[in-house]
């Protein structure tokens, strides 16, 4: 039996506050300033679609509580990515989950062919950059 690919964890504390955050992670000009190109609408329910590197990726807002969460599914594997923020001394304290992984060793269909595990390592490298260079600088720049 395959173990449970682990879920991506970022933890940061912004120099900015809650407002600032929630407007970067939480409208379409925001993320497309850190992340990618979107057409992002703040609606429970919503679908939108961003531009990743391998193409287009639908998504759709499956929990929304501003200016505190935001959680979307990503694409079609069964992804969620969560933005949580809280305000703290007027900064924000913002944890991004990158979760809804399969087992580990298991392909993911598509032209990748690589395993959970190794996308999952992948993505994990980028959303280090993402978060704690392009967001960062977008938010307390």
């Amino acid at each position: 039996m395959s173990t449970q690919t682990p879920d991506i964890k970022k933890h940061a504390i912004f120099n900015a506050n809650i407002e600032k955050v929630w407007n970067a992670v939480a409208t379409q000009e925001g993320i497309n300033s850190w992340f990618m190109p979107n057409d992002f609408k703040q609606e429970l329910g919503s679908q939108f679609t961003i531009q990743s590197p391998f193409g287009p990726q639908l998504c759709k807002v499956v929990e929304l509580n501003p200016p505190n969460k935001l959680v979307f599914s990503w694409g079609e594997f069964g992804w969620r990515v969560s933005f949580e923020l809280k305000e703290v001394d007027g900064k924000t304290d913002f944890t991004l989950i990158h979760s809804g992984w399969g087992p580990q060793d298991e392909l993911v269909p598509g032209p990748a062919n690589k395993t959970h595990l190794d996308i999952r390592n992948t993505m994990n490298g980028g959303w280090e950059s993402i978060v704690y260079d392009r967001l960062r600088e977008v938010v307390e720049g």
